[in-house]
């Protein structure tokens, strides 16, 4: 499947080394207004090449619109664009094509489709999550009019962890450093540590947290398509991701019940809940709290030393990758974490309205 959504859906196309990645957002409603230099901003927070912390591979990931917007505004049909390929070094993966690197993708895609396309992973390359930032963006615009609002950040590199309440920092904060850590003292220890970790050509994971704001009481379906299932797919189809959780998570196991209900009370605005523990979803259906999660990265399979492996003929042989790669995922992933989830709410709520307008 190379497409996501139901109401509002994005098909995305084309590999690492390609000319170009794109994608067709269809569904998306008509009138919304189209800030191209917002756009632009949210591709740069991706772009390879942006800090030392990042891969040294320079895309500039300029959007070429080719349809669905008309006079600066969004005309209700597809919108189609592409992100041109200008900095890709293919002949780097030239040692490639015969033997199957540890953790990536290659044995499997050779083993289902019979031919993969070993340059930079090809499909899947984490360099169609730019695809999903572009698309993400008009869908945080529209967002915008019905005041919703989504904001990540890096909360964790490898041992290195900020306190888990999103509430406990200023996100505003998050932009201010190469990591997007909220703490400036964390930030800065992150940073030397994905550092040292690219100076032994090894790789290290980390965290992203997520919250979002203003999200109205009942998007989601009960059972097969709740919304946090949705979100969960949703971040769980991002390159490198190995791990969510919503809501108190993981750490819920060691409570109890009675200690970790969220109990209702009226409030200024009506009913509402003395604590957030669910993460603003119960019975998979958003309960108008601050939604908040997180997802695991692990360290980037593609590391600059040898290891042991395999050639297609089953024969044992090493393999040291070369070409530039990202010794820690995190720092970009933050804005395709951003991007998957307003594409997911935004999908919810024009589900809820049953009307491709807002």
């Amino acid at each position: 499947m190379n497409s996501f959504g139901r109401i509002l859906r994005l098909t995305t196309f084309g590999e690492s080394h390609g000319v170009a990645i794109g994608g067709v957002l269809d569904g998306y409603p008509s009138g919304i207004e189209i800030d191209e230099a917002y756009v632009r901003s949210e591709m740069q927070r991706r772009r390879p090449g942006q800090s030392a912390v990042t891969t040294s591979r320079n895309e500039s990931d300029e959007v070429e619109f080719l349809s669905g917007i008309f006079e600066g505004r969004s005309t209700g049909t597809p919108i189609a664009f592409i992100i041109r390929n200008t900095n890709n070094r293919s002949a780097d993966y030239g040692n490639l094509s015969e033997v199957f690197r540890p953790s990536h993708a290659d044995y499997v895609y050779e083993q289902k489709y019979g031919i993969r396309d070993y340059r930079g992973g090809g499909r899947s390359s984490a360099r169609e999550t730019a695809v999903r930032v572009c698309a993400g963006a008009l869908a945080k615009l529209a967002l915008r009019q019905l005041g919703i609002t989504v904001q990540a950040y890096t909360s964790q590199v490898g041992d290195i962890a900020i306190e888990n309440n999103y509430s406990a920092h200023n996100l505003n904060l998050v932009e201010s450093n190469v990591v997007r850590c909220p703490d400036p003292v964390a930030a800065a220890a992150m940073e030397q540590l994905i550092l040292d970790v690219k100076r032994s050509g090894d790789t290290v994971g980390g965290i992203v947290s997520c919250v979002a704001k203003g999200v109205p009481i009942g998007l989601g379906e009960p059972l097969y398509d709740k919304l946090s299932a949705r979100l969960a797919q949703a971040m769980l189809s991002i390159n490198a991701a190995k791990g969510f959780e919503y809501g108190n998570g993981f750490a819920s196991v060691v409570g109890r019940g009675s200690q970790q209900n969220d109990i209702f009370i009226k409030g200024e605005g009506g009913i509402t809940t003395r604590t957030n523990n669910s993460g603003g979803i119960q019975g998979g259906i958003s309960n108008g709290q601050d939604i908040y999660f997180r997802v695991a990265f692990k360290p980037v399979a593609t590391v600059l030393m040898e290891q042991s492996t395999v050639n297609k003929t089953g024969e044992e042989v090493t393999v040291a990758a070369r070409g530039r790669h990202d010794p820690c995922v995190v720092p970009r992933a933050v804005p395709v974490v951003e991007a998957m989830t307003a594409l997911t709410l935004l999908d919810f709520y024009l589900l809820s309205q049953s009307t491709g307008t807002l």
